[in-house]
């Protein structure tokens, strides 16, 4: 029987389910993979919106991808929702640290609902620290979500032009089976 693939989400997690770890795992599973997870913040939410977030100690982000690369190892990684620029950079040194491979950034910055899961100052640290590091982006996930029309999103006031850094898209590079 052959080895699934190792896939770690560093990313939230979601309350309700939907979104975030809990709906990277699914995946996972779902094509035959071995997920594994990193939680950077954890959302209070429910499928009326998201009433807030906190944010996991950089620190125990960082750790969290230590144990899981030291020991299991990992094939790819997926990132999410990263909260704020303290977080960005933890999973960028571990990122560089641990030499992850095949990086897919799915830069969450809001929520379905339109509910704000990213903190402003953090954008520059994602193109400076994260984006660098990527295999494949999925900035056009990132781009609904901002022309969304949110006030709360309005407030990011985002150029994506200044993120994208020329990479492929996930979607290019993995298209949907459906």
């Amino acid at each position: 029987m052959p080895v699934p693939a190792r896939v770690l989400t560093i990313a939230g997690s979601d309350s309700g389910g939907g979104a975030g770890i809990q709906a990277d795992l699914k995946t996972f599973l779902a094509h035959g993979v071995h997920g594994m997870s990193a939680i950077t913040a954890v959302t209070v939410q429910n499928s009326i919106g998201v009433q807030g977030f906190y944010e996991l100690e950089p620190l125990a982000v960082f750790e969290q991808i230590e144990s899981v690369v030291t020991d299991i190892g990992v094939d790819a990684a997926k990132t999410g929702m990263l909260a704020s620029a303290p977080v960005m950079d933890a999973v960028a040194d571990a990122c560089e640290r641990f030499a992850i491979p095949n990086l897919v950034v799915d830069p969450v910055a809001v929520s379905k609902h339109g509910d704000l899961l990213l903190r402003p100052d953090a954008l520059e640290t994602m193109r400076r620290r994260i984006l660098p590091l990527a295999t494949a982006e999925a900035l056009d996930l990132l781009d609904r979500a901002l022309s969304s029309g949110s006030p709360a999103v309005a407030a990011l006031n985002v150029d994506l032009g200044g993120l994208r850094s020329g990479r492929p898209s996930a979607q290019a590079m993995w298209p949907s089976p459906c």
